[in-house]
């Protein structure tokens, strides 16, 4: 096993790397912001005195979530809240912990309709026309994988807390000592150590190029795996067109 960004520098991916550091390290910190706006707007300050209303990344990911990017590539945040505090109860915890994965809804979209304006406007075959797609796509993807990853019901992910608001007898497994351990043995166990993980994150980023394909046909722009690889997706689709495509490819 290698180190991901000597894999993104070897492969010569150096604006995939780029992209993958900003928007991990930005999609976070708003992810964690919008969980402390929730729950300022649900009477709880707790986030304000414990100075995590920052937009300093280290402030919401800590030294350990970043040694942890630095080595692996992924990371987490954390926004302290004092659900005691949320005027709504637990119908307040609801909105607040669901405040997370609906920013990173927020964030995608707003990739997109910016991706989908640059790929229509911006004047095609420049490496600018390319990085700048790429750079976009990227914030789309993440935040396509950010957001159902944490409406999943494994504590501590923000799903548990939308179902615990729902079930109070979830709430009451939720809040055992044991259960956000066995929780995150759970999710590292599927997600990281399993095809499982590689499998769903594939189709993440597939389903993100579909979004992107289909805001873009209206306006005719080229597909994304075209923008991305130089390769149209009916090309590889078609077994005919992929032979050809394989055959008139330059010799190493």
């Amino acid at each position: 096993m290698t180190w991901w960004v000597h894999d993104y520098v070897q492969a010569g991916l150096y604006i995939e790397l780029i992209s993958w550091i900003f928007w991990v390290i930005l999609s976070i910190t708003l992810h964690e912001l919008a969980h402390g706006w929730a729950a300022i707007w649900q009477g709880d300050d707790t986030p304000i005195h414990t100075g995590h209303m920052s937009s300093n990344p280290l402030v919401h990911m800590g030294g350990h979530s970043l040694v942890i990017f630095a080595l692996c590539g992924i990371a987490w945040g954390a926004m302290p809240v004092n659900p005691n505090r949320f005027r709504d109860g637990r119908r307040g915890d609801i909105y607040v912990s669901a405040a997370g994965p609906a920013m990173n809804l927020l964030i995608g979209a707003a990739c997109t309709i910016i991706l989908t304006l640059w790929l229509w406007l911006a004047p095609q075959e420049t490496e600018l026309y390319r990085n700048v797609a790429v750079f976009l796509f990227y914030g789309v993807g993440l935040n396509m994988i950010l957001a159902p990853l944490n409406l999943l019901p494994i504590p501590p992910l923000d799903g548990s807390h939308i179902l615990a608001g729902f079930s109070r007898k979830a709430a009451e497994l939720f809040n055992r000592p044991q259960a956000m351990i066995f929780g995150m043995l759970v999710f590292m166990a599927v997600f990281f150590m399993s095809p499982v993980g590689g499998l769903l994150f594939g189709a993440a980023w597939s389903g993100a190029e579909a979004l992107v394909d289909l805001a873009g046909s209206p306006f005719g722009n080229p597909d994304m795996s075209y923008v991305r690889w130089g390769v149209h997706l009916n090309d590889i689709l078609d077994p005919a067109a992929f032979e050809r495509m394989l055959q008139e490819a330059p010799a190493n």
